[in-house]
């Protein structure tokens, strides 16, 4: 059972543990939750075959299926028809969602630190962090430009920025590797 929204707090099941660390991992600690949000967030995906045709990890079609209609019901995602196509839904963040960047970036910076990850996967966790509350701060104001608003994607900002960098990083892994 769903608890009501109370203010603006999101309408999620009572986690074992009324602490804030608990509830989040309850939320967000599963396999692919975070993974979604990230390819809605950084890839620029909105729609069901998009996230299934550019997870690089493979999610299964059941599996996104589900964890897109767990983060609509939990307020992550908001669910629109798409005017282009009769049967097909757009997928966007909310304003919690949007609020995931730090978190998200500190992710990224954490495990660009300590685990073995790829260079081009990397390049963006780098440029995240490097660029601090500031670079979070813009970004965030762009997807809420987006996914809030509904407005296109900034040719020229965070997430172009970001594009471009991943981009790069991958040609030169290509270059590296055809040697």
């Amino acid at each position: 059972m769903l608890q009501p929204v109370v203010g603006d707090k999101l309408p999620v099941p009572p986690g074992k543990s009324g602490c804030p660390i608990n509830m989040t991992v309850e939320l967000l600690g599963d396999r692919w939750s975070l993974i979604v949000l990230r390819d809605i967030m950084f890839g620029g995906n909105t729609h069901f075959r998009e996230l299934l045709s550019a997870s690089i990890e493979g999610i299964a079609s059941n599996m996104l299926a589900s964890r897109l209609a767990k983060l609509v019901d939990a307020g992550l995602l908001s669910r629109h028809d798409d005017p282009s196509h009769r049967q097909k839904v757009e997928y966007r963040l909310t304003e919690a969602a949007i609020q995931l960047v730090p978190v998200m970036a500190q992710l990224g910076a954490w495990g660009a630190r300590w685990l073995n990850t790829a260079p081009e996967l990397t390049v963006r966790a780098e440029l995240l962090a490097a660029g601090g509350a500031p670079l979070w701060e813009r970004f965030m104001a762009e997807l809420r430009a987006t996914h809030l608003r509904g407005e296109p994607a900034s040719t020229e900002g965070v997430l172009a920025e970001l594009t471009a960098a991943y981009e790069a990083a991958a040609e030169r892994g290509r270059g590296a590797t055809h040697r």
